[in-house]
C-alpha cells in the first residue's frame, strides 16, 4: 500500500527542536522510577545493565537515523518496516507502538496526578491530557516550546540530585563496585527495564514529516539526544548508588527523593517530586506527539479509520488523530490505574526496534554497514525475553491480537474483491 495523497505536515523543526523533543521523551519519569526495579534485578550489576541498554539503544538509534533520512515521513518504524520488509512488518511495528504507547500515555498522566494531587490523581491526569492535547493541536512549534521549558526544569532537578548526593558525607565510592550479584539474567532484565527509558528518540523519527531538511537534521538529532541522555543517566545512577547502594536503591519507592534524604537534605524531596511531575508531563507530551503521528501514517494506509489521516488546514497537524489519541488516553486515565500494568510496553518497544533494525539491515549489503543493525536486532530480542515473565506474556499477547486483526482485515479485503 502507498501513502494516500493529501495535505502534508508543516516542516518547522530544526536540530535543536528535535533534540529537545527527544530529550523530553527520554529524560522523563523513567529516570525517577526505573532505577529501583533495575537495581532489584541486577544488584551490583546495575551499571552494567545501564551500559548494555545504552549499547542496544545506540544501535537502534543509528538504524533509525539512517532510515529516517531515507524516509522522512510521519510514522517512524511503521513506515520503515512497510517500505523495506513489507506491509505486515510495518503494521506489526505500528501496532506495537500505538497500543503500547497509548497505555504509557495513560500511565504518565496518572504519574502526574499522583505527584501533583494524590487524592485526585485521576482528575489531574485527565486535565493534563486535555491540556497537552490542546498544546499539540496548536502546532508542533508550540509543543516544542513547552517541551524546552519542561526539559530545562527536569535537568535542573537532576543536576541538583547529583550535586547533593555526590557532595554529601553519606556518599561512598565503595557502593559503586561493579559486579553481577543479580547474575547474568538480572543484568539482562535490568537492561530491558532501563532500555524503556532510552526509547524516546523514536519520537524524533515519528516527526519526520515536520522536520526541516530531515536527511541532515534527523541523523544529527537522534545521536545527540541519546548521548546527552546517556550522560545524564550515568551521572544520576552513580550519584544515587553512591548514597543508597544497590540494595537500598532496590528497596526505594522514590529513589531520587530518598537519595537526597539520605544525603542529609530532606527539604529537597518536594523539589524532586516537582521534577518528577514535570518529567512525566514532558514524557506525556512527547508520547501523544509520537502516537498521533504513527496513527496518522497507519490511517493513511487504511489500517486505522481513514478519517484519522486528516491534517488541519491552518495548524498543519494531524488534528483528528491527536484528538482521538487524547480521548482514548483521557478515558483510560479517568477509569483505570495502569501504572503497574504496562510492563508489556517495554516488550512492545523492543519489538518495534527489532523491526527497525531488520529494516536498516536491508539498506546496504556491506558487512560493516550491517553490523550495527544485527547487534541491535539481537539485543532487542534478548532484552525483550529477559523481561519479567508477565511482561513477556502480556506483550506477546498484544502482538498476537495485532496479527489476528491484520489477518482478518486481509481476509475481509480479499473476500470483498
Amino acid at each position: 500500500m502507498t501513502q494516500s495523497a493529501g495535505p502534508g505536515l508543516r516542516r518547522t523543526l530544526g536540530v535543536g527542536d528535535a533534540v529537545v523533543i527527544g530529550l523530553s521523551s527520554m529524560i522523563g519519569a523513567g529516570i525517577f522510577a526505573a532505577l529501583a526495579p533495575a537495581a532489584r534485578a541486577a544488584g551490583s550489576g546495575l551499571l552494567l545493565g545501564l551500559a548494555l541498554a545504552a549499547l542496544v539503544a545506540y544501535c537502534n538509534a543509528a538504524s533509525s537515523a539512517r532510515l529516517a533520512a531515507r524516509y522522512p515521513r510521519s510514522g517512524g518504524t511503521y513506515v520503515y518496516g512497510r517500505e523495506r520488509l513489507g506491509p505486515f512488518w510495518g503494521y506489526l511495528a505500528g501496532w506495537a507502538f500505538v497500543v503500547g504507547k497509548t497505555a504509557s500515555c495513560a500511565a504518565m498522566a496518572l504519574t502526574v496526578g499522583a505527584y501533583v494531587w494524590p487524592g485526585q490523581a485521576h482528575a489531574v491526569a485527565v486535565a493534563a491530557v486535555v491540556a497537552l492535547t490542546a498544546v499539540n493541536y496548536g502546532g508542533v512549534q508550540k509543543s516544542a516550546w513547552v517541551t524546552r521549558v519542561i526539559v530545562a526544569v527536569v535537568l535542573a532537578v537532576l543536576a541538583l540530585v547529583v550535586v547533593v548526593s555526590l557532595g554529601s558525607d553519606a556518599s561512598g565510592a565503595g557502593r559503586l563496585g561493579i559486579g553481577a550479584s543479580g547474575g547474568v539474567g538480572g543484568v539482562l532484565q535490568a537492561a530491558g527495564l532501563l532500555f524503556f527509558a532510552f526509547a524516546g528518540y523514536a519520537r524524533i523519527a515519528t516527526l519526520g514529516e515536520e522536520v526541516r531538511d530531515p536527511a541532515r537534521t534527523i541523523p544529527r538529532a537522534i545521536p545527540l539526544a541519546l548521548g546527552i541522555t546517556l550522560a545524564v543517566y550515568a551521572c544520576v545512577a552513580v550519584a544515587v548508588l553512591s548514597v543508597l547502594g544497590p540494595e537500598g536503591l532496590g528497596r526505594a519507592g522514590a529513589p531520587l527523593a530518598e537519595a537526597v534524604r539520605a544525603a542529609g537534605m530532606p527539604e529537597l524531596a518536594p523539589v524532586v517530586r516537582v521534577g518528577a511531575a514535570m518529567a512525566a508531563l514532558g514524557s506525556l507530551l512527547a508520547l501523544i506527539l509520537g502516537v498521533s503521528r504513527t496513527t496518522l501514517a497507519m490511517a493513511r494506509d487504511q489500517y486505522l479509520p481513514g478519517a484519522l489521516a486528516s491534517v488541519h488546514p491552518r495548524f498543519q497537524v494531524p488534528h483528528r488523530a491527536e484528538l482521538a489519541v487524547g480521548a482514548v488516553v483521557a478515558v483510560l486515565a479517568a477509569t483505570v490505574d495502569v501504572r503497574g500494568a504496562i510492563g508489556f510496553s517495554s516488550f512492545g518497544v523492543l519489538a518495534y526496534y527489532a523491526v527497525a533494525n531488520a529494516s536498516a539491515w536491508t539498506l546496504d549489503p556491506a558487512a560493516r554497514a550491517r553490523l550495527v543493525p544485527v547487534v541491535g536486532l539481537v539485543g532487542c530480542v534478548v532484552l525483550a525475553f529477559a523481561l519479567p515473565v508477565v511482561s513477556v506474556l502480556v506483550g506477546a499477547g498484544v502482538l498476537v491480537v495485532g496479527v489476528v486483526a491484520y489477518g482478518v482485515r486481509e481476509w475481509w479485503g480479499a473476500a470483498r474483491v
